[in-house]
């Protein structure tokens, strides 16, 4: 294959991911503590044999090499709900399932019929003592201290545990939009927490959707390109095979 299309075509490969990640991120515009996605790319430069001139000038061969995550804060949203909560500034709640702990923003708790405080799916919120909180079915005034501290009308029942990363970026993706991360997470000492609140997505849709189109059209130039470089082949093919 010539270099002409090789390098149309891992252009083309890049941008087909990269719609992919936009369509993603639009998909959960609405998703509580969702964070957008960007791709990082690099650009492989070489130059053909041919010198300086025409069939002399560089040519770019682009790949994907990662997907960063996008870790600006999303904006806060009052639901009335004393279950609800956000996390001003970095940090995650703490989860405990089958496979260990897990990590999200999305602090939008309930109780289950235990009376235990889970998050989405049913996983346990811990406390920074690293145990689940149990509410009786007395406790009717629940309330969260920005500082983390769960009490009712019965007492304390221990404070919510706020974690953070060095590097947000080696946090992984799990079922039910958890994540997860190989590096030990730090306590945060002086949490901000507001009760009532949820964080909004970061995701920017006016943005994503400008982006969309903007992948779009430059797909459908490659395409083109790849469709004229295939003619021109064949065209040089039948050429070259025609009887003198």
């Amino acid at each position: 294959m010539e270099n002409t299309s090789l390098i149309a075509l891992s252009r083309q490969g890049t941008l087909r991911r990269h719609l992919n990640i936009i369509a993603n991120n639009l998909a959960n515009m609405n998703t509580t503590g969702f964070k957008a996605k960007k791709m990082m790319f690099v650009e492989h430069l070489a130059r053909s044999e041919g010198g300086n001139g025409i069939a002399g000038q560089p040519i770019s061969f682009v790949r994907d090499i990662a997907t960063m995550r996008d870790t600006t804060a999303g904006t806060l949203k009052e639901t009335g709900n004393p279950l609800d909560m956000a996390i001003r500034g970095p940090g995650y709640f703490v989860v405990e399932t089958e496979d260990g702990e897990r990590y999200t923003r999305n602090g939008h708790f309930r109780l289950d019929e235990a009376g235990q405080l889970v998050a989405q799916g049913g996983h346990p919120v811990l406390s920074d003592s690293g145990q689940p909180f149990f509410f009786s079915p007395e406790d009717s005034a629940i309330k969260v201290a920005p500082d983390g501290t769960v009490s009712t009308e019965n007492g304390d029942l221990g404070r919510i545990r706020v974690v953070r990363f060095e590097n947000d970026q080696e946090l992984r993706e799990t079922a039910g939009g958890l994540l997860t991360s190989e590096s030990l997470p730090q306590d945060v000492e002086t949490p901000d927490v507001a009760q009532n609140m949820l964080e909004n997505s970061n995701v920017l849709p006016i943005l994503e959707i400008a982006k969309m189109i903007a992948v779009e059209r430059a797909y459908s130039d490659v395409k083109r390109f790849i469709t004229r470089e295939d003619e021109r082949i064949r065209t040089m093919m039948r050429e070259l095979n025609r009887p003198v």
